[in-house]
């Protein structure tokens, strides 16, 4: 059961409240109940809000955590003044004393994406999701001197949530490329790839785990045998050295911090924002 509601109130999509407060609640021992109320834009939904609010207080017996980015001050006002929730203005917090720090008033702007259509990065950023869409699982090997990287390993390590998560969240256009039996067979690199090499980042993944996945998606076949995973994976861990290819294993991390790796070792200028 839940120990804990926590509310995540804006007037635009909640994605900065969201991801605020939930690296904030990360630091404790919770499982508390997400509540996302986006678009909070007026007087009446702010009412209706603070409503859910205090209901939720009455029923739990104790008062929700409420994460805010409201901009508009009245709208703020309600949602402070009305309801019995733990209210974290996130603008209050940081903006305000920004603005004395700098010396300027800032844009006071309802939502980051209001105007994100229309910018380079948001044009970029959709080329780069359709490039790794196109490229997935080695569908394609058009335009790859186009890639920033090209992520390589065997079936199921992880490569295309990584391809879309740098697409997605950077910018970044990255194929992904699988290792199968013929290409340890050979015992070669890839053709198609050789002639970027330096663009390949590799991702491993402990055997075990790797079979519980296959497993998943074919149930005791060959593919997801413990033993043939451990072929594979030893198999396209000694490629990888053989070619001087940079990879780590994706057993234990993230998406967020292979990613962050990836970029920090081929593509260094974006994590400077």
């Amino acid at each position: 059961m839940p120990n804990r509601t926590v509310f995540f109130i804006s007037d635009g999509t909640g994605i900065t409240a969201e991801t605020f407060g939930n690296s904030i609640l990360k630091q404790f021992a919770l499982q508390p109940r997400h509540v996302r109320r986006p678009f909070i834009d007026t007087e009446d939904k702010a009412h209706q809000v603070v409503r859910e609010i205090n209901h939720t207080a009455d029923v739990e017996g104790k008062r929700p955590i409420v994460f805010t980015t409201l901009v508009n001050e009245e709208v703020l006002a309600i949602v402070k003044g009305g309801s019995r929730g733990m209210v974290l203005d996130m603008f209050q917090t940081f903006v305000e004393p920004l603005e004395t720090e700098l010396g300027m008033k800032s844009n006071h702007r309802i939502g980051r994406f209001s105007d994100v259509a229309a910018s380079q990065q948001y044009h970029d950023r959709i080329e780069a999701i359709n490039f790794s869409l196109a490229h997935d699982d080695g569908q394609s090997a058009r335009n790859l001197a186009e890639a920033d990287v090209i992520l390589i390993g065997v079936s199921r390590s992880g490569k295309t949530p990584t391809s879309l998560y740098l697409a997605m969240q950077h910018g970044i256009k990255a194929a992904n490329y699988p290792l199968i039996p013929e290409d340890f067979e050979r015992r070669t690199f890839p053709s198609s790839l050789s002639p970027y090499k330096s663009k390949c980042f590799g991702l491993t993944i402990a055997p075990d785990r790797l079979s519980e996945i296959r497993n998943e998606r074919r149930p005791n076949s060959k593919y997801a045998s413990l033993e043939n995973c451990r072929y594979e994976v030893a198999e396209a861990e000694a490629m990888m050295r053989r070619e001087g290819i940079a990879w780590l294993s994706s057993t234990h991390k993230s998406i967020e911090e292979i990613a962050t790796t990836i970029l920090r070792d081929i593509r260094p200028d974006r994590l400077i924002y």
